[in-house]
């Protein structure tokens, strides 16, 4: 695979290619070292298949959603808007939630250039891990149908969750490993990029879309240290500005 960064790539300066490829006095300066890759799933492992904004709708209601959304550019955590509701309220709303993942289950896709990535970073040894807001049962479904295995593998009944940056850093001690020595791959500002901005990982935001780069995001103030546009980009940035040996 050439090693041209595509034109949707982009790096922040604290991670300028100038900092893995000046050269000194006794050679090239060595890269970034890099020992472990921790996903997101849905959006980023997986085909987004869930309406969210629909979510939010059945469990916000749709004057509360457009309020919410309208102070929150970068997303709606609802998680955290239902965690002061009352408990009859929030059981509500965790059903209501359920039915939406069920559904997103039934139509489960691996994301191209998944299967590829992985089978890269275990031929380079990179631990791989995985953080998501589902439950479980959809992190067991998806190791099951792809047969791909991420371990650690923190679904949302670990606590906190993202963006807290707690399951990345239980992460990192796992494998006895810093947390600079780890790159957080996701397709949300305020979940992925800020739980591996918080835990001091280097971030990687997949925006298959573009989505990120409207005027809508303008003002969030959460800059990722790349930006993708396909986890075959990712292959090439990993690949272009990292020092992979075991």
């Amino acid at each position: 695979m050439p090693l041209l960064l595509s034109s949707r790539l982009i790096l922040s300066p604290r991670l300028s290619m100038s900092n893995f490829t000046s050269v000194g006095k006794t050679g090239i300066i060595p890269k970034a070292r890099l020992r472990g890759v921790v996903f997101d799933m849905d959006g980023t492992l997986t085909v987004p298949v869930i309406d969210f904004a629909a979510m939010y709708r059945a469990v916000l209601g749709e004057e509360e959603y457009i309020s919410i959304k309208s102070k929150n550019p970068s997303g709606i955590d609802i998680l955290h808007q239902i965690e002061s509701w009352s408990p009859p309220k929030q059981q509500k709303a965790y059903e209501i939630i359920a039915d939406f993942e069920r559904q997103g289950l039934d139509r489960l896709q691996i994301m191209p250039g998944a299967a590829e990535l992985c089978g890269f970073l275990d031929s380079k040894k990179i631990r791989r891990g995985l953080i998501t807001r589902n439950v479980k049962m959809a992190v067991d479904l998806f190791h099951l149908r792809f047969g791909m295995t991420f371990s650690p593998a923190l679904s949302r009944e670990f606590r906190p969750y993202k963006p807290d940056p707690a399951p990345l850093l239980h992460i990192c001690s796992t494998w006895e490993i810093q947390p600079n020595e780890v790159i957080m791959i996701g397709d949300s500002l305020k979940d992925d990029v800020a739980c591996g901005k918080r835990a001091g990982a280097v971030t990687c935001l997949l925006d298959e879309t573009g989505r990120y780069s409207s005027h809508d995001f303008a003002t969030v103030d959460l800059e990722p240290d790349f930006k993708a546009s396909s986890l075959r980009e990712v292959y090439t940035l990993l690949e272009a500005n990292f020092d992979m040996r075991p």
